[in-house]
Parts: structure tokens; C-alpha cells; sequence
């Protein structure tokens, strides 16, 4: 298909990415897409914002030419533009996949919501619509994780979803650095701790023996993992999750820390993540503890080890160092920091400012 589309745009370039966009579209639906994917496919496509609105199905998606989605502030959803061009998903039904661009869209612009509009149609048919909840082994489907996170999703459709994905009666929602969701059974919690991991998202270093403290799994996204739930609740489960991803770190010296974490880990630290964000101005023992790290690379990670072990001889072991050499770098940091970190205060305040940290990095969920 690309040799095709390459020898097209030689003779015709609308031509070429036109067959470019069915190859696209016939791709997303071969790997069973969710709806906001080719929502996204479309804006990226087309270059201008693509919304699917179907009161029907109880599905509203809005998705920026650069990928973002933005439904809107509260989710109110502002009326279509009477120019937009439009399509129905369905033979007969009203238009609910848009392109937010006035006239008449061009041939790749109409081939876009043309293969747009039947991939959604096969997702909506296969998760909120007509097909029935087929026997046999879990399928993996982005689709249906979807609709199983989607709080403005019908009950029913969520049901459905939930039995195509072998499902018990307590679920985890993932959310990961990399865009991507999933959800993992924690009927029995092993289920929910494997899912994730095999998904790549393990403690530091967890998948290489003898790995230094931080040190990142390879092609592992950082995960957030919400608390266990009836799969009807899963969009708080994946709510929560988001809110855990947010404290989630590399691994690495420069952001040392977890790479999965439990929503029910964080306990009052979650109240932080409503309050604290990258245009979020950085308190002072911020400011430090990056001063810190500019002025001695090991700093941060030295720091991160101290905040999270009961003692010091258990840091200077998972810090793969000997105790003497932990107690030389941590009196430098301290001397960076201006507190003693080795105190209870200054401890707790050493703590809030790595979480802090993180937060400031990482953008508040939407």
C-alpha cells in the first residue's frame, strides 16, 4: 500500500494521500481502535480539529490537529458550526463526525471523514451497539477499554465491554506515561500487579537482577495503577489512576523514584496533584532540591533513596554504595538543600519536596 500511495503522489498528490488515509484508517480498525484514536487520526489527518458527538451512543470526543484531546471546559459541548463538514457513522442517521473547518473540504479532507466515519461505525457496532458478548477467551480491544473509562458511556455499553473483556467482578484501571489505558482484573490482586508489569511498568530495576536503585526498565512507561472496583466504577479507577501516574518517575538519576505506583499508596499526597502543576510557581525547597541536583548529579537520586528507606544502611544498599560514602554525599546535600534531611521535619520536608517536584513536571489530568 505504501509503494502504491508513494507511485500516486508522483502522478497525483491528493491521490496518494488519499490511499494513505484508507491504509490508516483500514490499520486502526485491523488493531481495534478505540474511538478517541480515530477521532485523533482524523484532526491529525485533516489539520484541523475532528469531533465525534453521537447523544445516541452518549459518546463526545474532541481531538486538536496535534493530537490533544479537548472536549471542552466541564465537558459542555459548544454546538457544531453550521459550515463544518459533516458525516453520519450510520446509514440515514444524523451527522456526528465533524471537521471544524468552514466549506467544503477537499478530496483528502472527504476521505478522511469517509474511512473516519466507517471505522467509527465498526467500533461503536462492536462496543456500544449491536454485537453481542462473544464466548471464549478475553480479546484484547482498545475499543472496548474505552467505553469501560468513559463515564458519559450508557451502563449497558460499558456491560458489554466489560464481559468482551473476560472481566471479574473487581477491575483496575492503568494509566500510563505513553497515552495509553488499560484495565487489569484484581479479583485476585496478583492479576492486577502482573498486568501491570508485564504492561512495563515495575518497581526500579525490578526487571534486571542486581540493577542500581532508579534504575529505569527498559521500554517500560511509567504506570498509574487505580484503586480495585466493579468494572462499572473503572472511570474512577482510571481517574484515580491518572492522578497516580502523575507521581510516577524515570527511574533515573535525574528523576529517580517508582515507576508504577497504587493510587491507595499515595494517601493524602493526592490532594497535592489538585493544587500543584508545570505553571504551578515552585515553593523554595524546590528551587533547592533542583539547585542541588545542577550542583552534584548524584544529589537527587542520594536524596530520593534517603526519603524512601527506613534507614541508612538500607539506602546506602539499595544505592549500590558503601555506608560511609552515603554519609559523605548526604552531608554535601544538605549543605546544598540548607536542612538536615537526617530529622523527622526535615525529612517529611525533603518528601513533600520530591512530590512536589514531580508534580511541576508532570501536566495535571484532564
Amino acid at each position: 500500500m505504501r509503494e502504491l500511495a508513494g507511485r500516486l503522489a508522483a502522478l497525483d498528490p491528493d491521490a496518494g494521500e488519499a490511499v494513505r488515509v484508507i491504509a490508516y484508517f483500514d490499520r486502526l480498525t485491523a488493531e481495534r481502535a478505540g474511538l478517541e484514536a480515530l477521532v485523533r487520526g482524523a484532526a491529525v489527518l485533516a489539520g484541523s480539529p475532528a469531533r465525534l458527538a453521537d447523544p445516541v451512543h452518549g459518546v463526545r470526543i474532541r481531538v486538536e490537529p496535534d493530537g490533544r484531546r479537548v472536549d471542552g471546559p466541564a465537558r459542555t459541548p459548544v454546538p457544531p458550526g453550521a459550515a463544518w463538514p459533516g458525516v453520519p457513522v450510520s446509514p440515514g442517521g444524523p451527522r456526528v463526525l465533524w471537521l471544524e473547518q468552514s466549506g467544503e473540504p477537499g478530496p483528502v479532507g472527504a476521505m478522511v471523514l469517509e474511512r473516519a466515519a466507517t471505522a467509527v461505525r465498526a467500533a461503536l457496532d462492536r462496543t456500544r451497539g449491536r454485537a453481542p458478548a462473544v464466548p471464549g477467551p478475553p480479546v484484547p480491544d482498545a475499543a472496548s477499554v474505552e467505553v469501560l473509562l468513559d463515564a458519559d458511556a450508557p451502563p449497558r455499553a460499558r456491560e458489554l465491554a466489560a464481559r468482551r473483556l473476560g472481566l471479574g467482578p473487581l477491575t483496575r484501571a492503568l494509566a500510563r506515561a505513553d497515552g495509553t489505558a488499560d484495565v487489569a482484573d484484581a479479583t485476585h490482586e496478583r492479576a492486577a500487579h502482573e498486568g501491570a508489569v508485564r504492561e512495563g511498568a515495575g518497581r526500579e530495576g525490578a526487571g534486571r537482577e542486581g540493577a542500581p536503585y532508579g534504575a529505569a526498565s527498559e521500554g517500560a512507561p511509567r504506570t498509574g495503577i487505580g484503586p480495585a472496583v466493579p468494572p462499572l466504577d473503572l472511570p474512577h479507577s482510571y481517574a484515580q489512576a491518572r492522578i497516580a501516574l502523575r507521581f510516577t518517575a524515570e527511574g533515573t538519576a535525574a528523576d529517580p523514584g517508582h515507576r508504577w505506583i497504587r493510587a491507595e499508596e499515595l494517601g493524602g499526597l493526592s490532594v497535592l496533584a489538585a493544587a500543584v502543576g508545570p505553571r504551578t510557581a515552585p515553593v523554595p525547597d524546590v528551587l533547592a532540591l533542583r539547585r542541588a541536583h545542577a550542583a552534584a548529579p548524584w544529589a537527587l537520586l542520594t536524596l530520593h533513596a534517603v526519603a524512601s528507606h527506613a534507614s541508612l544502611r538500607t539506602a546506602a544498599a539499595a544505592l549500590n554504595v558503601h555506608h560511609s560514602t552515603l554519609q559523605e554525599r548526604l552531608a554535601h546535600a544538605e549543605r546544598l538543600l540548607g536542612w538536615n534531611v537526617r530529622e523527622p521535619a526535615g525529612r517529611l520536608r525533603l518528601q513533600l519536596a520530591l512530590a512536589l517536584d514531580r508534580l511541576h513536571r508532570s501536566p495535571a489530568s484532564t
